[in-house]
């Protein structure tokens, strides 16, 4: 049963206020007030020096026992929300594999699920490690990115882009975070242009909070629990506003088994928001051992993905 066998993450230092930040892209003061009071944005990670290779580096110096595993390391996968993320040909996950050692593993990207192609590498992973039959090899995954251009640097009305990196070291089989279940449903309707500008978006926020509370209940049904079961939801950090609504559609009162402490300071990472919410979780030991737990992610276009995994 895929388990993740370990995880860590970078955040650049640079803290900058929402404000400021949305205040570059021709926000006007009224439309930023909805951002932070309704939302839930404070402020976003932010390194104009710092490109993807350094953070996603960084991340893996930070993954306890990476040298040791490093031989066992079959799978080098980048999920990436965005298709274009450097000019051709450079392509940094070639240079990072030659950087971490792993020169033997077999290096490839993933995106065909935006913002949810982090769930969706997990369990690339999985599937390919359990294919080669060997227990003890490894796959390590790495989420979250740079805008590559101003584009995706917000949604309209939805959230704000931050920046970090997390890495994941995921194993055929294992004792501790093992992959009880994962559904996604894919709902395409709007270019990344149609929602930066608004278009379409009435329509995804009709669907968004149905379309996310299925794959959730999906994930959970596969996994052999109920909703009930579900000791703590690690989330996207989509906006504040949005959760309200999954929440009361899955039939959950209050917030205290939704983890939104990092949403108000780091903002909405692509794809690494769920990994980053487990680390900062589980530090503050609000996962603990038999604990069953949801990660979440919802990739632009309407790609909604739900895993649940027992701690």
């Amino acid at each position: 049963m895929t388990s993740l066998a370990a995880m860590a993450h970078y955040l650049p230092r640079t803290r900058l206020p929402v404000g400021t930040y949305l205040k570059s892209h021709g926000f006007t003061d009224a439309e930023i007030d909805i951002y932070r009071r309704y939302f839930g944005f404070d402020e976003v990670r932010f390194d104009a020096d710092e490109t993807w290779l350094d953070q996603a580096f960084a991340a893996a110096q930070r993954l306890t026992g990476l040298r040791a595993a490093e031989p066992r390391i079959r799978y080098l996968i980048q999920a990436r929300t965005m298709p274009v993320a450097t000019v051709a040909p450079a392509n940094p996950l070639h240079r990072l594999r030659d950087m971490l050692g792993l020169r033997h593993a077999a290096a490839f990207c993933v995106n065909q699920h935006a913002c949810a192609s982090g769930l969706l590498a997990v369990s690339l992973a999985g599937k390919l490690l359990a294919r080669d039959g060997d227990p003890d090899a490894l796959a390590l995954v790495f989420v979250g990115e740079k805008s590559f251009t101003a584009t995706p640097d917000y949604i309209a009305q939805t959230g704000v882009m931050g920046e970090g990196v997390a890495a994941v070291l995921v194993q055929p089989s294992g004792q501790r975070d093992r992959m009880l279940g994962y559904a996604n449903r894919m709902s395409g309707m709007s270019t990344l242009e149609d929602l930066k500008n608004g278009v379409g978006g009435e329509r995804y926020r009709d669907i968004y909070a149905d379309g996310l509370a299925a794959v959730i209940r999906g994930a959970v049904e596969r996994a052999g629990l109920t909703v009930d079961d579900v000791d703590m939801i690690l989330p996207h950090n989509a906006n504040r506003l949005s959760w309200a609504r999954v929440l009361k559609k899955l039939g959950i009162r209050g917030t205290d088994r939704l983890f939104l402490d990092t949403l108000p300071r780091l903002g909405h990472c692509f794809g690494a928001d769920a990994f980053i919410n487990y680390e900062t979780a589980r530090a503050q030991g609000r996962i603990r051992p038999g604990d069953h737990y949801v990660m979440t992610a919802v990739g632009l276009c309407a790609t909604f993905s739900a895993m649940v995994f027992e701690h």
